[in-house]
Formats: structure tokens, sequence, C-alpha cells
């Protein structure tokens, strides 16, 4: 039987090897993932100032930022997708007000 706790060190070569590469994945996702953040939280800041031609720069940055992550499989694609609709949504009201 098998006890409730999981080992701490895989016995495996394989298992040792796929806790390392989990290790540089999981560092490499959360790098890409905290860029994304920042990189939509600085359009939405200059939305809120009301800065459109800042905005605009940011978000053509972002968008590469955005598809990477989509790219890599760490957001689904049509997340990316509605997520670069929502921030040019806010852009081009920005124009109308």
């Amino acid at each position: 039987m098998a006890s409730g706790k999981p080992r701490k060190n895989p016995r495996l070569a394989s298992g040792r090897k796929r806790a390392r590469q989990n290790v540089a994945l999981n560092a490499a996702n959360t790098s890409l993932r905290s860029k994304y953040r920042t990189a939509v939280k600085n359009i939405e800041k200059a939305v809120v100032a009301g800065d459109k031609a800042k905005a605009a720069e940011l978000f053509t940055k972002a968008q590469s930022v955005i598809d990477t992550i989509a790219d890599k499989g760490i957001f689904h694609k049509n997340k990316a997708a509605r997520d670069k609709s929502r921030l040019s949504a806010k852009i081009k009201a920005l124009a109308a007000a």
C-alpha cells in the first residue's frame, strides 16, 4: 500500500530530472506572468491618466508579451485575445472621451 505522504526526492533518474526541469520551467513561467501583469498594469495606469499616446505605445509592446505567453501555453490563446481586445477598447475609449 502506498503511504499518504509523497516522497521528497524521486528515486528514478527520470524523476529527478523531471523535478529539476519543473523548477526551471516554473521560474520561466513565473517571470513571463509577472512581465504580463506589469505590462497590463502600466497600460491601465496610462488610461486612467488619460494619456492616449503613452497607452497606445505601451499596448504595442504588451501585445508581444501577451502573444508570447499564449504561444508558450501559459495562458490560453482565447484569454490572450480577450485581454488584448479589452485593452484596445480602453485605449479607443480615450479618443472618444
